[in-house]
């Protein structure tokens, strides 16, 4: 049979028809599959995914394939190469470096978020003005792009990258969502693409924290990325800064990740994440005063950005400024009260100030914020302690709480030893933060500034968990 290069010839088939796989759609145009997922992403074939069931479940219409081929001269070409890299399979090698999360209600519920992303792409577009327009991300576009960087190969994988680095500028759980998957897309239409792996390099380091994607899922995808993107170009800052980040927080590399870090700004020095993210970096590692030099440094670059001013309030608390923090943290909470950080942050401050009121309405804005079921448990069980017997009854009962969710797998060791430890059991504390340590729980990296383990301080062992963790030692 054979190819029907008149596109007049194809009018005649059923113009109404779905097609349901890669295979049914190329056999419509007669071609391999590797040749029309390439015509997706370089000629904007227009293909349709299933919400929620992968990248793999695809659909097309058969009236809008003639259309769309009314417009080019792809029949024309020859069927690709057998030998021509996969994009998709570049993806999902980021994508499997972990195993599944055993979340999986949650997991789920970010897939079709995932996937309907694209339903609202022509929504996001229109916004790609207003972002070309602000001075915030202009920076983070600069910073993605150091000067000299040949722009991607399709117009439309560098458009997919502009509308991911809004998105991820907003830092919402929703909107990392969708930054994720306009980068995945970006990487789709272009594979050496490498900004576009740095975008999703960085989605990864947020969404264990924005999101209930779990660590032990999220940093090693992160340090894949990242390192793809170095790979295709050492000398994009973004990428060691991503690479840094993930260096210290998951493979408790401190050395590693300020090497990368200085490395970043100086191929840089105009970089908003590098300055950001060394500064937060600086104060896990008890450095209080170069972490506030950082993040001065970083405001001066984008003062209007809600993420470096919420972490310079909480540098700025673990510098002793109590007071200073709680001001600005506060005028960052009335500003945008559906940003994540002000009341997380608040909720530490009020805790330490054992101001037990507001640290449960902070908690409890915290745990709505990023819908966690567990964590609003938690508050709930210490609101109704604290009506009983005020603060220490919050604290015993959340703690009768947190013993529930740890016996049951869905809270870590070290959430647990916090909470002994504020109660005064320094034994159980121990025991748990070293169970934390042994399991390597992302949150371990805090155990040297973590108010709540403050009375732990003077204690032997804490000192050499404080150096398995590779932090500084204690002064």
């Amino acid at each position: 049979m054979g190819v029907p290069n008149d596109p007049k010839q194809l009018d005649r088939r059923r113009t109404d028809q779905r097609l349901n796989s890669w295979k049914s759609i190329g056999a419509f145009f007669e071609r391999d599959e590797r040749t029309v997922k390439r015509w997706e992403r370089q000629r904007g074939l227009p293909i349709h995914r299933i919400p929620g069931a992968g990248r793999s479940s695809v659909y097309a219409y058969t009236s809008e394939l003639i259309e769309w081929l009314k417009t080019t001269d792809a029949l024309s070409e020859p069927s690709i190469s057998e030998k021509e890299p996969d994009a998709e399979a570049v993806v999902a090698e980021v994508q499997a470096v972990s195993p599944p999360s055993s979340v999986t209600t949650s997991r789920r519920r970010i897939g079709m978020i995932l996937a309907l992303a694209g339903a609202i792409l022509a929504c996001a577009i229109a916004g790609i003005a207003l972002y070309r327009r602000s001075v915030s991300a202009r920076r983070a576009f600069a910073s993605a792009r150091p000067s000299g960087l040949k722009p991607a190969a399709s117009p439309e994988a560098e458009d997919l990258y502009l509308q991911g680095i809004y998105q991820w500028n907003k830092r919402t759980p929703e909107s990392l969502n969708r930054a994720l998957d306009d980068f995945t897309q970006s990487i789709v239409r272009d594979p050496n693409y490498a900004p576009a792996y740095v975008g999703l390099a960085n989605c990864y380091n947020l969404l264990r924290e924005y999101t209930l994607m779990p660590a032990n899922e999220a940093y090693p995808r992160a340090m894949a990325a990242a390192k793809r993107a170095i790979a295709l170009d050492d000398s994009l800052t973004e990428a060691h800064s991503s690479l840094a980040f993930a260096d210290f927080y998951w493979s408790w590399d401190a050395p590693g990740a300020e090497h990368e870090f200085q490395r970043a700004i100086a191929l840089d020095p105009n970089s908003v994440v590098a300055h950001h993210w060394y500064a937060t970096f600086l104060m896990v590692l008890g450095r209080s005063q170069d972490a506030l030099a950082e993040i001065e440094k970083a405001r001066k670059l984008d003062p209007h950005s809600s993420s470096i001013l919420a972490d310079k309030g909480l540098i700025l608390f673990s510098a002793g400024q109590a007071s200073q923090a709680v001001a600005l943290l506060k005028q960052i909470e009335a500003t945008d009260p559906a940003f994540l950080s002000p009341h997380a942050y608040l909720a530490e401050v009020d805790l330490y100030a054992k101001d037990y009121k507001e640290y449960l309405s902070e908690s409890r804005k915290t745990a709505l914020i990023l819908q966690d079921q567990n964590r609003l448990k938690v508050v709930l069980a210490g609101e109704r302690g604290f009506a009983v017997s005020e603060g220490v009854g919050m604290l015993r009962a959340m703690l009768n709480a947190k013993k529930e969710l740890y016996a049951n797998g869905r809270l870590d060791a070290y959430d647990l030893a916090s909470t002994y430890c504020l109660l005064g059991d320094k034994k159980r504390a121990l025991d748990l933060l070293q169970t934390a340590v042994g399991k390597r729980e992302a949150r371990a990296t805090s155990v040297r500034v973590d108010y709540s383990l403050q009375s732990l301080h003077d204690d032997p062992s804490f000192r050499k968990l404080v150096a398995q963790v590779g932090l500084p030692p204690l002064e």
